[in-house]
């Protein structure tokens, strides 16, 4: 089917990509909007996957805080300073710090987390399904895909994005990987929560956070 400039107009205000990428991705999803976005993902990240092995010491350190009782620094790397200059890049650095105030993650990524950690997480997972009466042939089979929902819970990477749950962090830093040319990385980050290991009542706080965000 014909594309259309409003069609190729629409295409790159919901992906950032170019105008000839666009049109291309339309021509070959024949004008599905939401195969043409499919195709732009998948072509960013190869892109990024280009760029992923070129050193990113430039950036930003971003701080969110959340009402005085949740509070977040991190440090997301770019190759150049005229980047981390960026308004695009600021913005992206800005909804990863929202995004660990709201989704309180514990890893950037699934290789961070100790051997050790899995395999109890492992353990606990096997008992809990072994009380639910389920059986031992079926037990190893349910306890990885617990434990790969376990990795998408606490590795930030991992985690549904905040103001898109269709898609994960690791989907948006390629996304804005591939739009801004170059390697970026989300390297370290810190979250304080207001009384954090004492015992008090109950109050969810990033939930809180989500909720807002997302009005």
């Amino acid at each position: 089917m014909a594309v259309s400039a409003a069609m190729v107009k629409e295409l790159r205000e919901k992906t950032g990509a170019g105008m000839m990428d666009c049109k291309g991705a339309l021509q070959e999803s024949n004008g599905n909007m939401d195969k043409a976005v499919e195709i732009l993902r998948e072509k960013g990240l190869a892109k990024a996957a280009k760029k992923s092995g070129r050193i990113a010491a430039e950036g930003l350190v971003e701080s969110y805080i959340h009402g005085g009782r949740i509070g977040v620094l991190v440090e997301v790397n770019s190759e150049t300073d005229f980047v981390a200059k960026n308004e695009e890049f600021k913005k992206f650095v800005k909804d990863v710090a929202m995004q660990i105030a709201a989704s309180n993650p514990q890893y950037i990524r699934r290789e961070e987390i100790a051997e050790d950690v899995i395999n109890k997480e492992r353990e606990i997972l096997r008992v809990q399904a072994l009380n639910e009466g389920k059986p031992e042939k079926i037990v190893d089979k349910m306890v990885d895909g617990r434990i790969e929902k376990f990795f998408k819970e606490v590795c930030l990477l991992e985690q549904p994005f905040i103001r898109d749950p269709e898609i994960t962090i690791q989907d948006l830093l390629n996304e804005k990987i591939a739009k801004i040319g170059e390697n970026l990385s989300i390297r370290r980050f810190v979250r304080f929560e207001v009384g954090e290991g004492i015992e008090k009542k109950e109050e969810n706080f990033a939930e809180e956070v989500a909720k807002q965000i997302n009005n």
